[in-house]
């Protein structure tokens, strides 16, 4: 597939998640499932995430909510890290985590903590490897 808004939101796509994400699931991608990552790449990524009404940053603090909130632990740390590409910090993240205790609930809330405990943590060693 190669069109204008593919091409732009995949250009996105790997500057937010990284290029290793994106060519590892592009690369798992097989007949069945390539609509799929096609449909990504090109309407959530080169449709809306190329949109100027809010920053990368904003956007990424709102998936953040609302990963925590439809209990998404697998897009919630894929986009962990995307958030600190995009220029979040880790005490915005905590605020976004606490705001979304209140209003979607603490056990979501407990579990979108978990999964940054651990994303942080992995950073954390990472770090100290380099």
């Amino acid at each position: 597939m190669s069109n204008k808004r593919f091409e732009e939101g995949l250009e996105i796509r790997r500057a937010v998640l990284g290029e290793y994400h994106v060519d590892k699931a592009f690369a798992k991608t097989e007949e069945f499932s390539l609509p799929l990552q096609e449909l990504i790449t090109e309407y959530c990524w080169g449709a809306i995430w190329t949109r100027s009404g809010l920053s990368r940053k904003i956007r990424s603090l709102i998936n953040l909510a609302m990963f925590t909130a439809l209990n998404r632990p697998h897009e919630l740390k894929l986009h962990l890290k995307g958030a600190l590409n995009n220029g979040c910090t880790k005490e915005e993240i905590r605020e976004v985590l606490l705001q979304a205790a209140i209003y979607c609930g603490i056990p979501a809330a407990m579990d979108g903590f978990r999964v940054a405990k651990e994303f942080f943590s992995e950073l954390e060693k990472e770090a100290k490897k380099l």
